[in-house]
């Protein structure tokens, strides 16, 4: 069966619809949109393991190389050190950029999903509103003729009681509003559907809802991961960077379950947007009493298809025209005759105008046109911007999982590194200037000197005894190396060595004072 007008498969729906399917005895499936069929079930799961078998693949590299991390010793590697660990982490910065991106990719793919779902809903109730209108007027219509039937018509027909040929044309114009509420009644197509339009988009945007919100939180959470890595890495936080590397194996699942499940929803709906009228066509003869030809007239609404309403419709706009010749044959000659029926008759008349108008809204109504305008906003809603949304969706997971597949294997060893780097001066030696330790000045307890005794000696002798040991012990300190890098305030370093004029100056001052209480000063 030919495209909808208005309507033409993508490109991507023809490549994915040319994908083989076979189902669990490798046989070959057909490739109609067939969702209850259990073949069709089967090559869709199928399909989907594709993702579980790179899920293995990948699970199985993940422990070869862990395996080869644990047990074998670096050392034997012949790959200098400050190489291999540039090479982890420009790894490990690699598969979160790719991840980051694929994390771009998948919001768009979120995004385009949700909003081609959308329109599909939106095509459905506005479906709806059209034929709940339609149904009101049908409704509305059938309430005005039956209330002419049984009560204008009727007292019209005893006012005229004396004039048998009146009575006749009232007779007639009763049996023909009776016909045309027949015709009516059999009008609403819709009910025969079992469900309506409004069912549908409900059950669909329910659907989304949770689909989108999934999807969401998986991004989010593949984002704060991607994040939280990072800082690891920068800040060389051991304990992140393993509880990151946990929570990547965690979502390295989530992505390739995540790829399954859209490979098998891309397929399956590339063969409906294939041919979407055949598979509406056979489900509604499967599942509802609705007529082919109707649901047809709409699928296509095409000029090669006849209008399954047309004749009844056309019957009912020629009884409708009977009525209003005959109405007026009676207000011209039997209304001189029997004044007070006059007021009946033109009940009549009115009520048939407001037929007349309802039925003109139904015509329009139940024109393919406006019904086959949502069927195909439907469509491109689906098939458009759903498949391009889901494809992308598609791609975020491929780059989701091949990322963190990479950001398993690597994050380990960055770890392992961040250990190495602590422990790596352990063991050498105390004497050795180049380790941290001998780098880092010495506790100022250990350097700190005692002050000399005071005694009430002359001041030269003090200050000669002063100049001695500060010699002392510079020359004591000068042949560690640690201590050379230890500035003067912390080390106490002796007081510079006094010329002989300032030693005389000096002694001539502490002639003068004497006192211990001056040298106590001084000293203090």
């Amino acid at each position: 069966m030919g495209a909808p007008q208005g309507y033409q498969a993508s490109w991507w729906v023809y490549l994915l619809h040319q994908v083989p399917r076979t189902n669990f005895q490798f046989e070959v499936v057909e490739s109609s949109f067939a969702p209850q069929d259990r073949e069709y079930q089967q090559a869709l799961l199928l399909l989907a393991s594709v993702a579980g078998l790179c899920l293995a693949i990948s699970l199985v590299l993940i422990c070869v190389y862990l395996i080869r991390f644990c047990c074998c010793d670096p050392e034997d590697e012949d790959e200098p050190k400050p190489h291999r660990v540039c090479c982890i982490t420009w790894s490990c910065v690699a598969a979160i950029v790719v991840c980051c991106a694929g994390i771009g990719i998948g919001f768009y793919g979120n995004s385009e999903t949700n909003d081609g779902v959308g329109q599909a809903t939106a095509a459905l109730l506005d479906a709806n509103l059209t034929l709940q209108g339609a149904d009101v007027l049908v409704r509305q219509t059938l309430g005005l003729l039956s209330g002419a039937v049984g009560g204008d018509l009727t007292r019209l027909e005893e006012a005229l009681a004396p004039r048998t040929e009146f009575v006749a044309v009232v007779r007639n114009t009763r049996r023909q509003a009776e016909a045309v509420a027949q015709i009516l009644v059999g009008l609403p197509f819709w009910g025969a559907l079992g469900r309506s339009p409004s069912q549908l988009a409900q059950g669909l945007a329910f659907l989304e809802d949770y689909r989108w919100l999934a999807y969401l939180l998986l991004l989010l959470l593949d984002l704060v991961i991607c994040l939280f890595t990072l800082l690891g890495l920068g800040k060389q936080s051991k304990w992140l960077v393993v509880g990151m590397t946990v929570m990547s194996f965690f979502v390295l699942i989530l992505s390739w379950g995540s790829l399954g499940l859209e490979m098998a929803a891309a397929v399956g709906l590339s063969d409906f947007c294939s041919d979407p009228d055949s598979f509406i066509l056979n489900l509604t003869q499967a599942k509802t009493e609705l007529s082919p030809e109707i649901l047809q007239y709409y699928l296509t609404c095409s000029q090669d298809v006849p209008n399954p309403f047309q004749q009844r419709l056309t019957m009912s706009q020629r009884a409708l025209s009977s009525i209003h010749s005959q109405l007026h044959g009676l207000e011209r000659e039997a209304i001189p005759q029997f004044p007070a029926a006059e007021r009946n008759l033109v009940s009549v008349q009115g009520t048939l105008n407001s037929t007349e108008s309802n039925f003109h809204q139904l015509v329009a109504l139940l024109n393919c046109r406006g019904l086959h305008k949502d069927y195909v906003d439907a469509l491109k809603g689906l098939c458009y911007d759903g498949m391009e949304g889901l494809l992308f969706l598609l791609l975020f997971s491929l780059l989701s999982a091949l990322a963190f597949t990479t950001a398993v294997c690597s994050l380990p060893r960055a770890w392992e590194r961040f250990h190495s780097r602590d422990t790596e001066y352990e063991d050498t030696e105390d004497d050795d200037p180049f380790t941290p330790q001998a780098r880092s000045p010495p506790p100022r307890s250990s350097l700190r000197l005692s002050a000399p005794p005071i005694s009430n000696a002359p001041v030269s002798q003090y200050i000669t005894h002063l100049a001695l040991l500060g010699r002392n012990q510079s020359g004591s300190f000068s042949g560690s190396p640690r201590y050379d890098s230890v500035p003067l305030l912390d080390r106490h370093s002796p007081p510079p060595s006094y010329s002989p004029s300032m030693q005389a100056s000096y002694v001539g001052a502490s002639q003068e004072e004497p006192g211990p209480r001056y040298r106590m000063d001084f000293l203090t």
